[in-house]
């Protein structure tokens, strides 16, 4: 696979995706009020195409698009190996940023290009997904057995502020890890939508020549079900998210034979059987 994208697009840039803006702050140094510069994440339009045909437009930050747009293409069963996606073209334009990725039409997952009627906002998951046997898809089957302690869940959650410097910058966006058994995180990825960061996330673990079976994820979100289906699509085998997973998220999970888990109180974390 190769790629063209826009220098200005990593996360590692400078401004990290954010623009400064000032307010008023209460309390100031003297107990009242006074001015503040704060940074907020850039959002904006991200249009996916598949050999020149529009499939989705998502609200997301503007980076780390490649790993978004492979990411994306994988979680949703698109496409079911990263080499069916031989090219990926960022191009900017006045709306927004357009990915287009030239897939051999042989090699696209039969039904994956339904269209969407409206754009995927950065909280939304399947927005404009045009029926409910589209929304709630059975996942696939996990079938590593990877066992992973509660300690080392921990562990990458402790470690996981230290691999999110836009959220340092701007205290608004979400982050996803990709952590080794033992709860090293190896990749990290932020974006304004949860389901965008771990689409990016994916994208980064595969694009790298990772199995992402072979460890584990951690995020700064709930988990919604969305998040099982993305997970269980490539393989991971536990997701680990800050807040408890939805009742559907855990059914769908088990279905898959994915474990979910969360913070408690203090520093623990739960396993979800």
């Amino acid at each position: 696979m190769t790629a063209m994208t826009l220098g200005s697009l990593r996360s590692g840039t400078p401004d990290l995706c954010s623009i400064a803006v000032t307010g008023t702050g209460f309390p100031a140094a003297d107990g009242g009020v006074g001015d503040v510069t704060w940074r907020i994440p850039e959002e904006v339009a991200i249009a996916f195409e598949y050999n020149g045909r529009s499939h989705a437009v998502m609200m997301a930050t503007p980076a780390d698009l490649e790993d978004f747009a492979l990411g994306f293409s994988l979680a949703e069963e698109i496409v079911g190996e990263s080499s069916d996606i031989e090219r990926i073209v960022v191009q900017e334009t006045p709306l927004g940023r357009v990915v287009n990725m030239t897939v051999d039409p042989l090699r696209l997952l039969r039904g994956s290009l339904r269209s969407r009627s409206m754009e995927g906002r950065s909280g939304c998951g399947l927005c404009g997904v045009d029926s409910l046997v589209h929304a709630v898809r059975e996942p696939r089957r996990v079938t590593s057995t990877l066992a992973v302690e509660p300690a080392a869940v921990a562990a990458a959650f402790a470690a996981l502020p230290d691999h999110q410097p836009m959220n340092r910058a701007n205290r608004s966006v979400h982050g996803a890890a990709w952590c080794e058994p033992d709860g090293t995180i190896r990749f990290a990825r932020e974006d304004v939508g949860r389901h965008n960061a771990l689409d990016k996330l994916i994208g980064a673990v595969v694009g790298a020549g990772v199995d992402p079976a072979s460890g584990f994820v951690v995020m700064t979100s709930r988990c919604s079900f969305e998040l099982v289906q993305k997970s269980a699509a490539v393989g991971i085998p536990l997701l680990a998210t800050i807040s408890a997973p939805t009742a559907l998220a855990l059914e769908l999970a088990r279905n898959a034979g994915l474990t979910l888990g969360s913070l408690s109180r203090g520093d623990g974390v739960v396993l979800f059987r």
